[in-house]
């Protein structure tokens, strides 16, 4: 069995190296059963005491309890060959008694003897080990507060602060946590809050610490007037919280939250995310009671918001039919907050019934009365998707009109949608329109048996219509004159227009438009643009306005293929001065137009037009069209730069992805950027998490995943979770050299250098420094170069390490080369700065003010002011107050239009005038500030 045995250890060395989750759950499978094919206990011991800790961090109740109970049934048979603790680094047998009285009372199906029982005996196994009695009081406590005891409660946790700490007691976080819950539901918020603050501010943390207790003082910090600490709370614990299914009653705390402070929406899009953890363990009922009380909760504010008709996506699993009863087709979310409190109050009610307490019946009503409080606290994640505004047609003509507007536009599937309720037209004409814009738009999403089935019908309608010679025409090409471009159609093609000359009008249009669409898929503008003329002329001919326009627009789309902006720009405006065009074709010109202004760096007028387009198609009820435009008028308002209408337009996009399918990645990514650059860092990173996950999941390359997790690491940096920002920044890193991307590794370094640098760590921060720069001299990456470069001689600049200067030469001859006057004067900054560290301070005084030049010469002000002041507190330092009086009056000429900058120079320019006597001046100077 050697081999085996090898592997068994290979196994647990790689179990005890694995963070928790599926990957770390199916290891620990494996060991438990390698070890009894072996058929070696001990080796079973060492796995199943893995396995133990494992569930209980993966909320695998049942798993948990049966683990468990083998280690100790064979621990108390034979302790030296199955000891209390493996030595692994994790809890011992006597660490994981305390998960199992928790367990038993977290189901009813468990009775109250029985939980007893179990502290019974956990207390006996610690006074037969002897153990402190710690972790049996904590064990006790939360029996007694659970179950509704309250007295009892309150006495326990007061033995507990005066019985002596041990190795059993919950950590530094866990019991400030555990005690904050206790003080928030017995209405002692200032306590609660003052516990979870000591554990920040102590940098306490545990597996499911500080996500647990920043959930419990979410509504105490509401109560207390501190919004702005409770949405921080809210972001960070729900953002720590969401990826692990054993978190679900902290993420009830924040589904809570986002429903009592005006973040509907957000409360929506949080149950629709977590309901499947309904399901995920079955004997975590206490955590189904607090979930589909948040669930019921939220919903019903969801409702009262006017969004009560609203699909909760999801809901109609199957495995939640347990919970919500049956239903027939989606839930709205009116109908699940109904289902939702029905399910509490039953489960409720079964927990009092055992404990003999009406405490989970009290924790609902508790919850039920924040539907008369709300506190305004916006959070920017989410928004109700804007649904298409458009009142329905009444009839078979509106339902063409509508269709054909669409097929107009370029939407298949929603001309689709709208052409199935275009039943019993009585116009042949029309019947044969809308039959032929069903079949291309078949053709379009490749649909071919579909479409195929079509053609019979439309032959019927086109003859009933009298038009047998488009009969003729169509019976000979088949799918051809609808878009099916393979080979023998498009020879077909070629052939009919050859001979097309004595066909009617309409039909040598519809040919020539056909064609010209198959030349512009060959590269073959030249062809199309002539091919189009002829199309238009014959519509023309035959007095169909609505394919002229159409003709237009083929003839707009080749002439921007062929680089030709002026023609195409010209007849996009002929067009949209043209009343004539239907609703779709108009929204298609104006969406063409934003592309047109993005391109040529008209970005607001682009995103005017494209939100335009988009009220167009809301009207139209298109919602995958409307998705699209809105994501193009999200990316023109982002690159106009202004995040904050983009993050509008992003956001209901996004939505309606969600909702019709497409790219919701993609879109996510697109919105978090957006959030970030707009000043809701917290909420990007919540999101740029999500979209991280997903792209895993789907295995997406390295260099791709990498530009996602370096966004994320900057939203956490803006965010202040420096910590989790640097490890970060290092994923990114290590992902672009897995993609061969050695100048976007060294942008990762270098912003995991600044933060380390920020903090104190200036060895690191040079060590990865060097490395960014030994990756990036070899690339021709430009910017990278000069990013890293400036960056590592301002931290050898930092150090009075002569090489700094070297590397600002680099630069600026870089920046001199690149015609870039900015990077000039913030480099020459740069090597002023770095003098003073030398202790040469004439040359560094020449350096800033050389530098405040190059900015001022740029309009940058600000720049300009903050090189001055800074030389003005080096002359200040060395002692030559009279040289720094005018630097710091120049400050302040500069900063009239920057109001911080012009406070710190006046305060610090009246100190340096009152030193030097000039008492009259630094009062007159000091009158700014009241300014």
């Amino acid at each position: 069995m050697a081999r085996p045995k090898k592997r068994f250890k290979e196994l647990l060395e790689e179990i005890d190296r694995t963070p928790w989750g599926p990957a770390e759950q199916a290891l620990v499978g494996e060991a438990v059963a390698l070890a009894q094919e072996i058929g070696d206990e001990q080796l079973e011991y060492q796995a199943r005491m893995r396995q133990t800790a494992s569930a209980n961090m993966g909320g695998l109740t049942d798993v948990m309890l049966n683990s468990f109970a083998w280690c100790l049934a064979h621990h108390d048979a034979d302790p030296k060959r199955f000891p209390l603790d493996i030595e692994n680094g994790a809890a011992d047998l006597m660490w994981q008694f305390k998960w199992m009285a928790a367990s038993l009372r977290g189901s009813p199906a468990f009775s109250a003897e029985q939980v007893a029982a179990v502290l019974d005996d956990m207390e006996a196994h610690y006074v037969r080990a002897g153990l402190g009695m710690s972790g049996v009081l904590t064990a006790r406590f939360e029996d007694a507060w659970d179950s509704g005891r309250f007295d009892e409660a309150e006495a326990l946790r007061v033995q507990l602060e005066t019985t002596p700490r041990d190795d059993y007691s919950h950590c530094d976080a866990c019991g400030r946590s555990q005690f904050a819950g206790f003080f928030a539901e017995t209405d002692r918020d200032d306590e609660a809050i003052r516990l979870v603050e000591e554990m920040l501010e102590g940098g306490f943390s545990c597996g499911e610490e500080p996500e647990h207790a920043l959930s419990r003082v979410l509504l105490p910090y509401l109560r207390a007037g501190r919004p702005e600490e409770a949405r921080s709370a809210h972001l960070r614990s729900y953002r720590l919280a969401k990826d692990n299914p054993d978190n679900l009653v902290i993420v009830a705390n924040n589904i809570v939250f986002a429903a009592v402070t005006g973040n509907e929406a957000r409360a929506l899009a949080l149950v629709e995310r977590h309901l499947p953890w309904l399901a995920h363990d079955q004997l975590n009922v206490d955590g189904h009671f607090t979930a589909l009380s948040a669930i019921g909760f939220a919903l019903d504010r969801v409702t009262e918001a006017g969004h009560g008709d609203a699909r909760v996506r999801g809901a109609d699993s199957p495995a939640l039919t347990p919970f919500f009863g049956a239903h027939e087709g989606p839930w709205t979310a009116s109908e699940l907050a109904a289902a939702a409190n029905a399910a509490a109050e039953r489960i409720g009610a079964a927990f009092d019934e055992r404990d003999g307490t009406d405490a989970h019946a009290a924790r609902l009503a508790r919850t039920r009365a924040l539907s008369t409080q709300r506190w305004d606290v916006p959070i920017r994640s989410d928004a109700f998707a804007a649904a298409p505004v458009a009142p329905e047609p009444q009839d078979a003509e509106g339902w063409y009109d509508r269709a054909v507007a669409l097929g107009s536009y370029g939407s298949e599937t929603d001309a689709l949608a709208a052409a199935a309720r275009a039943t019993e037209l009585a116009d042949a004409e029309k019947r044969a329109r809308l039959l032929g814009l069903r079949i291309g738009a078949l053709v379009s999403l490749e649909r071919w048996d579909e479409a195929s089935a079509l053609l019979p019908e439309r032959a019927a309608a086109l003859a009933a219509a009298g038009l047998t010679e488009q009969v003729a025409v169509e019976g000979r090409l088949g799918l051809a004159l609808f878009g099916r471009y393979d080979e023998a159609d498009v020879a077909a093609l070629e052939r009919e227009w050859a001979d097309a000359v004595d066909l009617p009008a309409w039909t040598r249009g519809d040919l020539a438009l056909t064609l010209a669409s198959a030349r512009l898929r060959a590269d073959d503008p030249e062809g199309a643009l002539q091919l189009a003329e002829h199309a238009a002329r014959a519509f023309g001919e035959a007095g169909d306005d609505r394919l002229v326009a159409g003709t237009t627009l083929l003839a707009i789309m080749t002439l921007l293929r062929s680089g030709d902006l002026e023609r195409a720009s010209a007849l996009v405006d002929g067009m949209l001065a043209d009343e004539t065009l239907n609703p779709g074709q108009r929204a298609r010109v104006l969406e063409t137009r934003a592309r047109i202004r993005g391109g040529a760096g008209e970005l607001a007028d682009g995103a005017a037009d494209a939100d335009a387009a988009a009220g167009i198609l809301a009207s139209l009820g298109g919602s995958q069209s409307l998705a699209s435009t809105q994501m193009l008028a999200g990316a023109l308002w982002e690159d106009a730069g202004d995040a904050e209408q983009a993050v509008l337009r992003y956001r209901s996009g996004v939505r309606l992805i969600e909702q019709e399918g497409g790219d919701v990645a993609g879109a996510r990514y697109r919105l978090g950027r957006a959030m970030l650059h707009a000043g809701y860092a917290a909420e990007a990173a919540e999101l740029l998490g999500d979209v991280l996950r997903a792209e895993e999941e789907a295995e997406v390359p390295a260099g791709s995943r990498a530009v996602t997790v370096g966004m994320l690491a900057r939203s956490l940096a803006a965010s202040e979770e420096f910590g989790q920002a640097v490890g970060a920044f290092g994923y990114a890193a290590d992902l672009h050299e897995q993609a061969e991307e050695p100048a976007d590794q060294a942008l990762m370094l270098t912003e995991q250098a600044k933060i380390l640098a920020r903090f104190g760590e200036g060895d690191d921060a040079r060590g990865l420094l060097e490395q960014a720069a030994e990756l990036v001299r070899p690339t021709e990456a430009t910017g990278a170069i000069v990013e890293v470069l400036h960056n590592l001689g301002q931290a050898y600049g930092g150090t009075a390490d002569e090489r700094a200067f070297g590397l600002f030469d680099e630069v600026a001859t870089l920046a001199r080369e690149n015609d870039a006057p900015w990077l000039l004067a913030d480099v020459t900054d740069s090597r002023g700065r770095a003098l003073v560290e030398f202790g040469r301070i004439d040359e560094a005084i020449s350096a800033l003010l050389t530098a405040a030049d190059g900015f001022a010469g740029i309009g940058d002000a600000g720049s300009a002011g903050g090189s001055e002041l800074f030389a003005a507190r080096t002359l200040v330092n060395a002692e030559r107050l009279d040289d720094a009086v005018p630097l710091y009056r120049s400050v302040l000429d500069r900063s009239s239009e920057i109001p911080p900058l012009r406070q710190v120079g006046a305060l610090e320019l009246g100190d340096v005038l009152e030193k030097l006597g000039r008492a009259g001046e630094a009062a007159q100077v000091r009158a700014l500030i009241e300014d």
